[in-house]
């Protein structure tokens, strides 16, 4: 019997209030005559770190990820308050992403390395199947070597990130803090992040999955179909056995 998979958070839920009803706090209702600079930046921040937080208790695990993006909105939400330079918050948009590209890096120092984790998910892949072939393969070396290839290249996604989410606070905060123009320039800047930062990063984080796979099948010999979670497996049957069901109906024997 096939395991059944774990809820998956909405993902429109997620951008609704992660970005869409931030963003027009930020922009729209931080206004004088509505909530204030001040006020704005709070509710704004409150929306995803609630959301983060009831999302890190459901699922009854600390992600290391996950953490790290509410402390960001939170120091957000602290500079903003206390009316630090927009260069605080620049600093501080380039230092999340390079923090999550150097504990990558680092973590293949450990016996638990982060691209395991993030990328070799059992929500994406039969893991258990996989070590099983590699192992009978002896292709385990081979693959802990690639490993660190791979792991460099998501690394590069995240650095990538820093030099982008850096470039853009530079460019966009340029009000005194504490203003209502300083509060809707982080609320676009929350909204443009999203295109400009996200976008050319996870073009690279797919060809990183995108090269995991093929070395997975490379030195599993399994197909793709076999690679993935068995949940996955029954939305997207192989078509050999598509192929026997046809063979075999009786109707077509008659």
């Amino acid at each position: 019997m096939s395991k059944t998979p774990p809820k998956e958070e909405n993902p429109l839920i997620s951008i609704m209030l992660n970005v869409v009803i931030p963003v027009i706090i930020l922009t729209y209702l931080s206004k004088d005559k509505y909530l204030g600079p001040l006020w704005g930046l709070v509710v704004a921040l409150i929306l995803p770190v609630a959301y983060g937080t009831h999302t890190l208790i459901k699922q009854h695990r600390a992600d290391f990820v996950s953490i790290i993006g509410i402390i960001s909105v939170l120091l957000t939400g602290v500079f903003g308050v206390l009316k630090l330079p927009p260069e605080w918050i620049a600093c501080k948009e380039a230092a999340i992403p390079l923090i999550i590209g150097l504990a990558i890096v680092i973590s293949l120092k450990t016996p638990y390395p982060l691209i395991k984790k993030i990328l070799m998910s059992e929500k994406i892949f039969n893991v258990t199947l996989l070590h099983e072939k590699l192992r009978e393969k002896g292709n385990e070396a081979k693959f802990e070597k690639r490993l660190v290839g791979l792991t460099w290249g998501l690394a590069s996604s995240m650095f990538l990130s820093s030099a982008l989410n850096y470039t853009l606070a530079k460019i966009i905060l340029k009000s005194e803090p504490g203003t209502e123009a300083f509060t809707a320039e982080i609320g676009k800047m929350t909204g443009l992040s999203y295109i400009v930062v996200m976008l050319p990063s996870m073009a690279v984080m797919i060809l990183v999955l995108i090269a995991l796979i093929k070395t997975l099948t490379h030195l599993t010999d399994l197909k793709m179909n076999a690679l993935l979670a068995e949940h996955l497996q029954e939305e997207s049957p192989e078509p050999a056995e598509a192929m026997e069901t046809v063979e075999t109906d009786p109707d077509l024997d008659a």
